[in-house]
């Protein structure tokens, strides 16, 4: 999901929810701790130079029970980090702690943001020697052979 499109959410929401790619909800006194723009710089293992950019944002749960964030406090966060940070409309990426710090994209079902998982990849497949995957037969498909149990082929 881009920035626009969150913002395009969150001016006809009432509330925010976020759920977990396991259908469990961020508990509601989360956080958004941070708006921010993310710029990687590097080097697939083929040799490519690479640059990457992405919207932030972090969620953090905190003791804070008695208060919870709005729809139009998150956008005046977004907006102010559009205008001080210069934030473009670009993918967004959220960091959420579970176990660890989960980095996961961001969708919508109707309902609630739905923080969706996030595979890794080769970015070189065609320049770093991993062989192309070999084609998957099932026996069963494979045509009799002439050397069938019983014929004397064995």
């Amino acid at each position: 999901m881009r920035l626009s499109e969150a913002k395009q959410i969150l001016n006809q929401s009432e509330t925010i929810a976020f759920e977990l790619p396991n259908g469990e909800l961020v508990p509601s006194h989360f956080h958004v701790t941070e708006v921010g723009l993310i710029n990687k710089h590097f080097i697939d293992c083929g040799g490519t130079v690479r640059e990457e950019q992405k919207v932030n944002f972090q969620l953090w749960n905190a003791d804070d029970y008695d208060h919870r964030l709005h729809p139009e406090k998150l956008i005046k966060i977004i907006e102010l980090s559009e205008r001080i940070v210069g934030i473009p409309d670009l993918e967004i990426e959220v960091e959420y702690q579970g176990d660890t710090i989960g980095k996961y994209g961001l969708d919508h079902n109707g309902a609630n943001f739905q923080l969706t998982t996030k595979m890794t990849d080769c970015l070189a497949k065609d320049n770093c020697g991993i062989p192309a995957e070999k084609p998957k037969v099932r026996l069963s498909q494979l045509q009799a052979s002439s050397c069938a149990p019983g014929s004397g082929c064995c």
